[in-house]
């Protein structure tokens, strides 16, 4: 019938000059013949493979119902005389063939595609040229194009077949995009054959064969980078969209609507279909181009929605790629006598935010410093609003460390440093601090003289650093250890309560204004203002000892001595750091001092000192500098005589083969004070240190002979221990145990102040941590879990000193605000924990351990067990508070201005990120710290920790038995220790002078009850940090002091002691 109809209305069309064209009238009936033979195919095929599915899926159903494959077999195979089996392995290995054949990782597979890709757009051209005739006209077979048409169409049909075959899903195929394309452009041209004529209708559908166009650059390796490969694919979405939706108005404009006969159809051409479509999504609209048929209307409203929801998110990923990439991808241009910094590593917000929030606080009002962000990905929105906001400090360049052009391009080589940002909350800690070793290498390798300050997260990943050829620590090169100084810290609190908050108020930098009710915050906050700062003595200090010294600063400038660097006369003497040295060791000059102070300002007066100018001066701020000749004066030196004699201290940069001099035994009139020294020297005898002398070693312990079972307390009896509350697994990255033993095992500690540690945890996860901790003595695991009290109970935590929660390892799927669940519900049980020293009456405190309560108003019995939880997350911070039972707290403030945080009863390490920019400005505050919390650990030291070499200080030298003679931190009453011969002792200046002049003891804060009765039950404590010289003390204070190592400061069975001392 549609031959008849042709043949009917076909005539012969006339141009202007009268000459014959090979175009003819199509009429709606051939149209429909192109249209509707698509249609039928399309769903004909869909029809006849759902039918087949539905009958394969039924028949089995019946072969598991009856046990038979018959049916199957007939339908499979095609006769039952074969073997189905067989039919299928080869149905099977045939369409593999296929399907690696059409895959594009071989080379036939790759030359189809490119094939398939280059004449698709060849008949979109062919589309192209021939849309410029009317579109109800027909083209006969006297134009050249269509031979060529039905060439590519044949080879597309061959295409299709072989992606029929080798597709596994038959329907999802034939949905596919791709077949869609070809079941709407192929029949037609079969059906112009048959009808002696070519209609274009639907062959713009050709143009979504342009989304395959990433794909093809890809093979071709045209497209190597990845905003190449973005930018193809934007590319390739925006001009097949366009040039598709162009087509269907280019279709129904110029066929008009079917139920009108093309009565409203106008005449518009191809170009301006296109240029409709574009004015369109881009919400311009000019109007001298419309649509006038409803089909056309209809069809640019659902054009209009769909382009604003797809260029919505395209749109600003181009402009991204092209503003963007010329914006970061520039190099930093270092002008001369400008200094900066390169920042790499964890670019993130939260990141980027704490560093520079630490870096410009630090020297504020003095910032000359310009810091450059090298980012592997380009920054964020988010991220870019911080840049912008630090225009005057900051600039971002994209790039790797990694990589030495980027390198090049952010100018490393004249950078002041290279500063390595770690991520602390990342699943995978070691693969974390690999990727940042690598960023060291590339750095060092690329100009091996830069310095470099490295976030390191896992303490055993250190060793790596040093090995680096061009590694030199005298230059500034630093390592921070997150676990090592988190863990140190949290040590040091077990040790004495309250320290651990102490020491972290001394590096924490606080924003917020808050102005407290209560007196007791009022002094919190006032300690909290105190930093550690550093400073060069005055010359004028020269050839006195420190006690002197630190006296003079204290009573005159209002400064708290705590530290010096000591650098020895002799050439390979020791050089370092020293907390608290006694009498013997003399000032030198340019000798630098570590204070407690609020400000740089006040810290200045130690080095504008003049004995001449500033001796009878009682005010503190006149003391400036006055510029008087006799500073100039030659000081004497301390002679080697009286060098010899110094001290030897500790420092983070010492080496095994340094022997200091040593320190002779320190004697003072009192007797008991010398009998108890030269008790402690004698027991000293039988300890064991490992080969650098500044820890308590043993031999090997097996894990079997320290696990402990739920039968074995009324066995161990454990009093005055610790006990440590461990979450892990099998899989758990490790937290490293081995940081918090460390402090608890110092060589400054005697045998007998040494304290039980008891881990309570998952067995699988501590004997993975069990062979970093075989050579401590004194440890003992029980397994089991720390949310369920029966485990407690079997630790007698009733009568533990201090029972640490430490935070699980990060899991990559836990959000920020539930990493703390396990340590928060660990904590809520422990504190419905009650301890009871009356209801055990063998119960008693040893000689040399002091006592935290101090006099008669202290509630002994039935008391909480002391906690100290470690949280992750800051901000969860409100859930201890509510489990603390104090009232009044301050509401919306940080950790470290809770109450928790204030009585020692919390810690976290997110304020550990301030020590990179602590770190850059004055790297001997980060030795100090690390001096303070780790026990003596450092990265040169663990080179020479040999576990299976253990040495008595019987046998060893006496250099060796030096090596441990540094300070140690305590916690003293003024009642039951020594201090109570201080008199008088009313102020803490009194206290300050008095301890220092008898015994040597430095006192640098007060631990006091809060003056809270009501609510403050269980005679809570806060940390007061260098108090103010007049500030008035009470009865039941006690002192956080750095004690000498030979000192002992408690005076129980004081006489027991003088008669083992003389019998000895």
């Amino acid at each position: 019938m549609f031959r008849l109809s042709s043949d009917l209305v076909r005539t012969k069309l006339k141009e202007e000059n009268g000459k014959d064209v090979a175009k003819v009238s199509c009429e709606t009936e051939i149209q429909l013949a192109f249209l509707l033979s698509s249609f039928l195919i399309f769903l004909s095929g869909l029809i006849i493979l759902l039918i087949f599915r539905l009958i394969r899926g039924a028949v089995k159903k019946w072969q598991i119902i009856r046990g038979t494959g018959i049916i199957l077999e007939l339908l499979t195979s095609g006769s039952i005389g074969k073997d189905p089996v067989r039919s299928l392995r080869f149905q099977g290995q045939f369409r593999d063939c296929i399907q690696m054949l059409l895959s594009a990782q071989t080379f036939v597979g790759q030359v189809l595609m490119i094939l398939v890709f280059v004449l698709s757009i060849g008949s979109l051209i062919i589309y192209l040229i021939k849309s410029t005739d009317p579109v109800r006209s027909c083209l006969s077979y006297e134009d050249k194009t269509i031979p060529i048409d039905l060439a590519f169409n044949a080879f597309f049909s061959f295409y299709f077949g072989l992606r029929f075959m080798a597709a596994d899903d038959k329907i999802k195929f034939w949905l596919e995009m791709n077949s869609i394309v070809d079941i709407f452009t192929i029949p037609p041209t079969f059906i112009s054959y048959y009808l002696k004529s070519n209609w274009l209708g639907l062959r713009f559908l050709r143009a979504l064969r342009l989304l395959e166009l990433p794909q093809i650059l890809q093979i071709l390796q045209v497209t190597k980078t990845s905003d190449s490969v973005k930018f193809s694919k934007l590319l390739s979405v925006t001009l097949s969209t366009w040039f598709t939706a162009a087509g269907v108005i280019h279709l129904v404009e110029n066929s008009g609507d079917p139920w009108l006969e093309g009565r409203n159809s106008q005449t518009i051409s191809y170009f301006e279909s296109i240029y409709l479509v574009v004015i369109t999504a881009s919400t311009v609209g000019f109007g001298d181009v419309v649509p006038k048929t409803y089909l056309g209307r209809i069809c640019m409203m659902i054009f209009t929605l769909g382009s604003l929801i797809l260029f919505a998110n395209f749109m600003p990923e181009m402009v991204e790629l092209f503003a963007n990439k010329r914006k970061y991808t520039s190099s930093y241009k270092a002008l001369k006598g400008n200094k900066f910094i390169v920042v790499c590593g964890n670019i993130t917000v939260e990141s980027v935010t704490a560093f520079l929030r630490n870096f410009l606080q630090l020297k504020s009002g003095e910032i000359n410093t310009e810091i450059v962000f090298l980012g592997e990905t380009p920054p964020s929105l988010e991220l870019e609003t911080i840049f912008k906001c630090y225009l005057a400090y900051t600039t971002f360049i994209s790039g790797s460390a990694v990589k030495q052009e980027d390198l090049r391009r952010v100018t490393v080589e004249s950078a002041e440093a290279c500063l390595i940002i770690a991520n602390p909350l990342c699943s995978d800690s070691h693969a974390e601090d690999i990727s940042n070793i690598m960023r060291v290498l590339s750095i060092k390798n690329y100009f091996p003289t830069s310095r470099v300050i490295i976030q390191i997260l896992q303490s055993h990943n250190k060793i790596y650093l040093p090995q680096i050829p061009s590694w030199n620590w005298n230059t500034g090169d630093n390592i921070i250890c997150f676990a090592e100084l988190k863990l140190g810290f949290i040590a040091q609190g077990c040790l004495v309560p309250g320290l651990c908050t102490l020491l972290t108020s001394l590096f924490v930098e606080q924003n917020k204004k808050v102005s407290p009710k209560q007196t007791w915050r009022k002094d919190f906050l006032n300690g909290m203002k105190n930093k550690i700062l550093t400073q060069r003595l005055s010359d004028d200090f020269a050839g006195m000892s420190f006690p002197e010294v630190a006296r003079l600063c204290f009573l005159k400038m209002h400064l708290l001595l705590i530290a010096i660097e000591y650098k020895s006369l002799f050439k390979d003497g020791f050089c370092g750091l020293i907390l608290n040295p006694p009498e013997q060791v003399k000032i030198h000059r340019n000798t630098l001092g570590f204070f407690i102070a609020e400000t740089p300002k006040e810290v200045k007066r130690a080095l504008f000192y003049c004995a001449n100018c500033h001796n009878n001066v009682s005010i503190p701020e006149l003391i400036t500098n006055c510029g008087c000749k006799s500073r100039n004066r030659q000081h004497s030196v301390p002679s080697i005589k009286l060098a010899e004699h110094c001290i030897m201290g500790f420092s983070s940069r010492i080496a095994a083969q340094d022997s200091p001099p040593r320190e002779d035994a320190k004697t003072t009139n009192t007797p008991s004070i010398t009998a108890r020294t030269l008790l402690q020297e004698a027991e000293q005898d039988s300890d064991q240190l490992d080969s650098s002398g500044m820890f308590h070693w043993c031999k090997t312990t097996p894990l079997d002979s320290v696990i402990l079972k739920r039968t074995d307390k009324l066995k161990h009896k454990f009093q005055n221990h610790i006990v440590a509350c461990v979450f892990g697994d099998a899989h758990s990255a490790l937290v490293g145990l081995r940081n918090f033993v460390m402090p608890l095992r110092a060589s400054n500690y005697t045998q007998q102040e040494l304290k039980d540690i008891v881990f309570i945890g998952p067995l699988d996860y501590l004997q993975r941590e069990w062979q970093f901790l075989q050579n401590f003595p004194r440890i003992y695991i029980l397994p089991g879990s720390v949310l369920y009290p029966g485990d407690f109970h079997a630790a007698n935590i009733e009568q533990c000193s201090m029972c640490v929660v430490l935070s699980p390892p990060s899991k990559s799927s836990s959000s920020q605000t539930l990493v703390d669940t396990e340590a928060i519900m660990a904590t809520l049980i422990i504190r419905s924990l009650r301890t009871d020293s009356s209801s055990d009456p063998s119960f008693a405190m040893p000689e040399n351990t002091p006592s935290y309560t101090s006099g008669p108003n202290e509630k002994e019995n039935c008391q909480r067990v002391p906690i100290l939880t470690e949280l992750k997350n800051p901000s969860n911070i409100h859930f201890i508070e509510q489990l603390g039972g104090l009232e009044g707290s301050l509401r919306k403030t940080n950790l470290h201005l809770s109450t928790a945080f204030s009585t020692g009863a919390v810690f976290s390490g997110s304020f550990l990120d301030s020590l990179l920019a602590t770190a850059f400005y004055n790297y001997h505050v980060l030795e100090l710290l690390q001096m303070l919390v780790t026990g003596g650990i450092s990265s040169q030291l663990e080179q020479h920790l040999d576990k299976d070499k253990v040495y008595d200080l019987s046998d060893s030298c006496t250099s060796l038995l030096s090596g441990r003679k540094r300070c140690k931190l305590g916690l003293l009453s003024l009642h039951e220790t020594i201090l109570s011969d201080v008199k008088p002792r009313n102020t803490f200046e009194q206290l300050f002078c008095g301890s220092l002049d008898l015994f040597g003891i430095l006192c640098v804060g007060l631990y006091r009850v809060i003056d809270e009765e009501d609510n403050n039950l269980e005679n809570k404590r806060f940390v007061i940090t260098r108090p103010a010289n007049d500030f008035n003390l009470l009865p039941s204070d006690l002192v956080f002091c750095a004690i000498p190592f030979s000192t002992a400061c408690y005076k129980r069975n004081e006489e027991t002691l003088l008669q083992k001392s003389m019998k000895l």
